[in-house]
């Protein structure tokens, strides 16, 4: 009897021994499991961040892009601008001639008329 008392006292100090490493085991295989969630967590934003640069970047060329173009339609609109004062000019420059011709002509048929009242 003296054995199993010997027993039960072993096995009733060993128990909360055992019921602590338990729980810390539990505690440990607890922060393995948030550790190892914290991870998938950082990986997966790395990977979204990853994403959102390369989308960034594109944004960038296709804005530097459009940039130029319409930097080069500023060009364009400059040279149409400058090829419309000419031709305003030119036609200002046709409308003065025409009118001199027009009175040139005017004065030449004058002349015919009077001419053909003259000669009989």
């Amino acid at each position: 009897m003296n054995r199993h008392a010997q027993t039960g006292s072993a096995q009733s100090n060993s128990t909360p021994e055992k019921k602590e490493s338990l729980a810390q085991d539990a505690r440990i295989s607890r922060l393995e499991s948030i550790v190892g969630q914290i991870g998938e967590a950082v990986l997966a934003t790395t990977k979204t961040i990853d994403c959102l640069a390369d989308r960034i970047d594109a944004l960038t060329i296709q804005v530097q892009h459009q940039g130029h173009q319409v930097q080069q339609q500023g060009y364009q609109l400059f040279a149409l601008s400058d090829a419309v004062q000419t031709l305003a000019e030119t036609q200002s420059c046709s409308l003065e001639q025409l009118g001199q011709l027009t009175e040139t002509l005017q004065h030449l048929a004058a002349a015919i008329e009077a001419d053909q009242k003259t000669d009989p």
